[in-house]
């Protein structure tokens, strides 16, 4: 029997080519071949809502993954029966961080906080409070300010920013201490018993850079921006795992973006021969 194999990746602009660069053609549907087979597991790792997943699942017509993890990382679902269940147990492992109080609660805590504005309710998670950020205050200041007004009140809480290439629109979430991406795909692996070897991450952004940084095998896609490819490589670096990191940047005929970057890397980490095979394929029947 085949071990088997996790393949965790972001959507918008790293699996879901809908960033100005353009798509290798072969890349996705070798990308749905290669999920399509028993011993691989797909992950779905996204800001989005459990809604707008299943809306990206219909409009780019993609492959019906194994799990979703949501919201920055603060819900994970499963495929129960006819639909998708919440994981619990993930809940209440990082329930803890916000200390039995909601994202209202803390919002009016950093009311006073500058360079940021709170998003829409429907924006809004059970663990995760969500900003939109200006370029008037450094995000790194809005971090710490962030997280010295709530460690205050002894929560335990990350603060993650991130931007959107295509419309320049910048974000701030504030999380649970446990929660996050890295958190929630680490929480997978364990789940579902998958060797640390036999696991890839893909992502393109800010809200990717913890597991991007981490000794998890992570690959980031040709298209992220410049800033995003210093960080990860810095991040990498620092946590001493710079080996855990690729850069793609297009090979076996693709350009290295979007699913072409995601199959570079699993090329890369997880070189079974038949898989291999189908990745070094000129013709991508």
């Amino acid at each position: 029997m085949k071990q088997n194999i996790l393949i965790a990746t972001d959507l918008d602009r790293t699996l879901i080519a809908n960033g100005p660069q353009p798509e290798s053609p072969r890349a996705r549907p070798l990308f749905d071949r290669i999920v399509a087979r028993p011993e691989v597991h797909l992950a779905y790792v996204t800001g989005r809502d459990l809604q707008l997943v299943r809306e990206a699942m219909k409009t780019f017509s993609l492959p019906k993954p194994d799990y979703i993890v949501s919201d920055v990382g603060t819900a994970i679902w499963c495929w129960q029966g006819s639909d998708w269940q919440r994981i619990s147990k993930w809940d209440v492992l990082i329930a803890p961080g916000w200390m039995g109080f909601d994202g209202p609660a803390l919002a009016d805590w950093l009311r006073g906080v500058r360079g940021i504005e709170i998003q829409e309710p429907v924006r809004q998670g059970r663990f995760k409070l969500s900003y939109y950020r200006d370029d008037t205050v450094a995000p790194r200041q809005i971090v710490g300010e962030i997280t010295a007004i709530l460690q205050a009140r002894g929560l335990h809480v990350q603060v993650i920013y991130s931007e959107d290439e295509t419309t320049g629109d910048r974000f701030l979430d504030v999380l649970p201490g446990k929660a996050g991406k890295l958190g929630a795909v680490r929480f997978l692996m364990e789940w579902g018993r998958f060797a640390p070897e036999r696991v890839m991450f893909s992502g393109d952004s800010g809200n990717d850079l913890d597991v991007l940084g981490s000794p998890i095998q992570s690959v980031l896609v040709a298209n992220a921006i410049d800033q995003v490819r210093q960080d990860a490589v810095a991040l990498s670096r620092d946590n001493g795992c710079p080996s855990a990191l690729y850069l793609a940047r297009g090979k076996y005929g693709m350009n290295g973006c979007y699913a072409a970057g995601i199959l570079e890397g699993l090329a890369n980490f997880i070189p079974d021969a038949e898989l291999l095979a189908m990745i070094e394929e000129k013709g991508g029947r």
